[in-house]
């Protein structure tokens, strides 16, 4: 069985975003395969980041807000598949989601849910939404999930049936495509982007930080300054080429003064 866990940034208990996310995981559970929780992000504790960077710098657990964030980490390292489902306010994420995403500003440093599924859901009562599913879409493989393409639903209060029957296809046929990638190998190949992003990252950190700064502990201690890949990702000829170049681009670009 594979648990997914969808967290929901609309304070609404049966709103559209509610009701989207919920048939998500009743249509992933007619799999018979498949665990659901919801987690409604408005009933925990998740303070306003206050910029301090104490969690880049000295590590996460420096944080200076004592609340609910590690308790949300924890469900998502528990779960194979994760879904972020938001409503479509003034053009963004909610509020209660992007306060949420903020405060995993430091994974995006140190990414840390490889081999996880992941996903999005936008729900609005117009237009917009299609912007907001990719900002999903690109938080996820920040996060280092392996993201599957998000949805979004649009539909005005009371639902009529004709929006009904087209959330539930939309919402179906993305649950399809999650629960396929939910059982195909956990660690794919990198696409040149990731792979450029990771090569960059890794040099940057290693040639301009040192032992009193988490992101360079981290890495050095998760064995990033020497591999090819967050993880043992099979690379081909041409991806271990690019790999090299983007090394030495990267060595290049933040090369020390003086050296």
């Amino acid at each position: 069985m594979k648990t997914v866990t969808a967290f929901v940034g609309s304070a609404r208990k049966r709103g559209l975003t509610y009701i989207a996310a919920r048939q998500f995981l009743d249509s992933l559970e007619s799999f018979g395969d498949v665990n659901g929780e919801i987690v409604f992000l408005s009933e925990y504790n998740v303070g306003v980041c206050r910029g301090c960077k104490a969690c880049f710098l000295r590590g996460e657990e420096r944080c200076p807000l004592k609340d609910d964030r590690d308790v949300l980490i924890e469900k998502i390292m528990a779960s194979d598949g994760v879904v972020f489902a938001s409503p479509n306010y003034s053009f963004q994420v909610s509020a209660i989601m992007k306060t949420f995403l903020d405060r995993l500003g430091f994974v995006f440093h140190r990414p840390r849910f490889h081999g996880k599924t992941f996903t999005g859901i936008v729900a609005q009562g117009i237009y917009g939404g299609g912007k907001v599913v990719k900002y999903f879409d690109f938080v996820g493989g920040g996060l280092g999930f392996n993201v599957v393409k998000g949805s979004c639903v649009t539909a005005l209060e009371p639902m009529v049936e004709k929006d009904r029957r087209k959330m539930y296809q939309t919402i179906v046929r993305q649950s399809k495509r999650f629960h396929a990638q939910l059982f195909r190998p956990t660690h794919p190949e990198p696409s040149t982007f990731q792979l450029m992003a990771f090569r960059m990252s890794r040099t940057s950190m290693k040639l301009t930080l040192g032992d009193d700064n988490r992101d360079y502990t981290y890495y050095r201690d998760h064995g990033w300054f020497d591999s090819g890949y967050y993880y043992p990702a099979k690379l081909g000829p041409f991806k271990r080429a690019v790999g090299a170049i983007f090394d030495c681009v990267a060595a290049r670009m933040f090369k020390p003064t003086g050296a």
